[in-house]
């Protein structure tokens, strides 16, 4: 079992059932899956670029992504309804505790100057919502086999109520937000 499935059964429910007052263990929030999303813009030009950034998304991941496409024309940008502008990769279960668990203690940490993750990215329902600027901070991603550097989105949805309730429980799993 992974070491923050078992930290969120073994610690984080009761903190959480002792400061919000629950009635039942099934009202605790919990993290439901963690959507990683990369935008490649550019790939309406040269279809290698998205593949490439596919190939990053699973080496980073250990899951295939798939490709989003473009829901509207737009003229301004070259993008033609349908068109693949984008990957993503959606995680549950075991692979996103372990996306999660590499994330907090390996990844953010050798961001250069890292304070923190800002505390403000909630959208009002619990999900959180993290946005890195390159891909280069993982380690499985080798420098020289790098064709572009991109950034990505990184969403945790949760099934808490509010953004307070959803920022404890990130805390309780580690995530280091700025004080």
């Amino acid at each position: 079992m992974n070491r923050l499935k078992e930290k969120y059964d073994k610690e984080i429910v009761s903190s959480l059932m002792e400061k919000y007052k629950y009635k039942s263990v099934m009202e605790v929030p919990k993290l439901e899956k963690i959507v990683v999303n990369m935008g490649c813009g550019d790939a309406t030009g040269n279809s290698k670029l998205l593949e490439a950034a596919m190939k990053d998304l699973e080496i980073i991941t250990g899951q295939k992504p798939v490709a989003t496409k473009a829901k509207k024309s737009i003229a301004g940008f070259k993008v033609r309804e349908g068109q693949a502008i984008g990957c993503k990769v959606t995680l549950r279960g075991e692979s996103m505790y372990n996306f999660l668990d590499k994330l907090i203690s390996i990844t953010l940490p050798r961001v250069r100057d890292f304070r923190g993750i800002s505390n403000k990215a909630f959208d009002g329902r619990g999900n959180y919502t993290l946005g890195l600027t390159e891909q280069l901070i993982f380690s499985e991603i080798e420098y020289d086999n790098v064709v572009k550097v991109r950034g990505m989105d990184i969403v945790f949805v949760t099934t808490a109520k509010t953004n307070a309730e959803a920022l404890d429980l990130l805390k309780g799993f580690g995530m280091p937000f700025k004080k």
